[in-house]
């Protein structure tokens, strides 16, 4: 099977029912691109109209390899248009806010998925069945642990047991899959001569990392305060990969507690296998639907009363900590997030249909278009339905 053959196959639209006002503060836009992340194209619009990246604001992250539509604001931005290669920039108005993920109401999907075999679509139409009637465990997928490193571990995990070492190492050396030439160089010197900050010094390029060595050069042994001059947004990331990754196993914990074996399937993430329901019984039918999972932090309360309760603290403390400890001790910021995230979702407005595969001769495709409450991943659809791989 072959997802995203070309950026057409993967359509993702923003939906929200913000509309433009006559005036506001912020311009408004729609950004549509291919070939670019949501950074990256941000990035050349600030470069194009010399703006501060303060100034601008958007929703959610879309993915490089499709054709996206999605909006962003720009505080006293310019009235008009914008046009680079496979990125268009239109100006529809003034918002009164700047646009965040608050805004977006849903996604809106449209994925071709090529080079199948009849079996293969034959298996994944019957799978759509049980989606439409079970719904779709609402995990994180892959691309929110995108600052998660070869060897799999979490800078964050390390900043809550208070290894700000082990946590500064992971995020300036931990090998990624798609490492720069560049970057790979950078981690090697910093890998040799760990320690020996003047040494590091002399032999990197300027830049992010070179600016923590020279502060480590000062203050020898202050690696909480390296940590915290790590770009604000890679801090976001580490937390909310790790808060992301005991939430999933919650959610895994939850069906594997209240589902038979024999309701269940599982689906590979690259944290692991995850549990998935093949059906659901009447009597759990309710408690399922109305599921809803708080983000692990030691902001929230515990209530023994909830289900929730339990499965956290039993996630937790196989990592060795508790909800009272989901924290960085003696650091304001970064933060976990707090918040309740719903255990399923519903593709709504899922349609399907299978025909010929003319980019490849003698195989099928699958057509889905479908939409999904912000925050929830279409990849995890296309998993559910094509990476089956037997009862637990």
């Amino acid at each position: 099977m072959k997802l995203k053959q070309s950026p057409d196959d993967f359509i993702v639209e923003e939906l929200t029912d913000t509309q433009p006002a006559e005036q506001g503060p912020f311009a408004l836009y729609r950004l549509n691109k291919s070939g670019w992340t949501t950074p990256d194209a941000i990035s050349v619009i600030r470069r194009r109209w010399n703006i501060d990246g303060r100034r601008v604001s958007y929703g959610g992250l879309k993915d490089r390899h499709a054709k996206t539509t999605q909006h962003i604001t720009i505080y006293h931005g310019p009235h008009r248009n914008l046009s680079q290669d496979r990125l268009t920039l239109t100006y529809l108005g003034q918002a009164v806010e700047p646009f965040t993920s608050e805004q977006i109401r849903a996604n809106r999907f449209g994925l071709v998925l090529r080079s199948m075999g009849v079996a293969e679509v034959d298996t994944a139409l019957s799978v759509l069945g049980e989606v439409r009637d079970s719904g779709l465990p609402n995990y994180f997928d892959d691309q929110r642990f995108g600052s998660v490193g070869e060897s799999g571990e979490f800078v964050a995990r390390e900043m809550i047991r208070g290894d700000f070492e082990k946590a500064l190492r992971l995020a300036l050396v931990a090998p990624y899959e798609f490492d720069r030439a560049s970057q790979k160089k950078e981690k090697a010197i910093l890998s040799d001569c760990w320690g020996d900050w003047a040494a590091c010094k002399s032999r990197l390029e300027k830049g992010h990392a070179r600016s923590i060595v020279d502060y480590l050069v000062n203050h020898p042994g202050d690696y909480r305060g390296a940590v915290v001059r790590l770009r604000p947004e890679l801090q976001g990331l580490y937390l909310s990969a790790y808060q992301s990754h005991i939430w999933n196993r919650m959610l895994a914990r939850w069906l594997e507690t209240n589902l038979e074996p024999e309701r269940l399937s599982r689906i590979e993430l690259a944290r692991g296998p995850v549990p998935v329901p093949r059906s659901i019984p009447e009597d759990k039918r309710e408690r399922w639907e109305r599921l809803l999972l708080p983000l692990p932090s030691a902001r929230i309360k515990p209530d023994i009363t909830a289900a929730w309760t339990t499965i956290a603290e039993e996630v937790l403390a196989e990592d060795g900590l508790t909800l009272a400890t989901m924290k960085i001790i003696g650091l304001d910021r970064p933060y976990f997030s707090k918040g309740e995230r719903p255990g399923r979702i519903s593709p709504d407005r899922l349609e399907w249909s299978a025909g010929d595969d003319e980019r490849n001769r003698g195989r099928r495709k699958l057509m889905l278009n479908f939409e999904l409450p912000r925050g929830s991943y279409a990849t995890m659809l296309v998993k559910r339905i094509t990476a089956l791989v037997g009862n637990f």
